[in-house]
């Protein structure tokens, strides 16, 4: 149901300390690391959304009726799945301390550019 990365998480469901050292290694800033986990984070959520939002699309109904019941239920069963998969901002994170993403600094760009 869910896309491959979410599914694929090994992503605890609840709060984790984080060292902050640890997070601010790869980029040598906190900050800068926090603002590349946030980009994966919303690239994550907006594909979950997506892929949400095309499963209850096959639901839609005009038409009132009886069998609109026994719809909201799978519509209600969708929409815990996705509610019990790990949130994007903890995938994120992994992703980012396990070393699977890939980023790179704008300012660098620029400056190799203008030399």
């Amino acid at each position: 149901m869910a896309s491959n990365v979410v599914k694929s998480a090994q992503a605890p469901s609840s709060l984790v300390t984080r060292d902050i050292d640890k997070i601010a290694a790869p980029t040598g800033n906190v900050y800068e690391s926090v603002s590349v986990i946030a980009r994966r984070a919303r690239q994550i959520s907006t594909k979950m959304k997506e892929e949400l939002n095309n499963k209850l699309a096959e639901f839609a109904s005009t038409v009132d009726n009886l069998e609109e019941v026994f719809e909201n239920r799978e519509q209600i069963e969708i929409s815990k799945y996705y509610e019990k998969l790990p949130k994007a901002t903890t995938v994120a994170t992994d992703e980012f301390l396990a070393g699977k993403l890939m980023f790179r600094r704008a300012e660098n760009d620029e400056n190799q550019s203008g030399e």
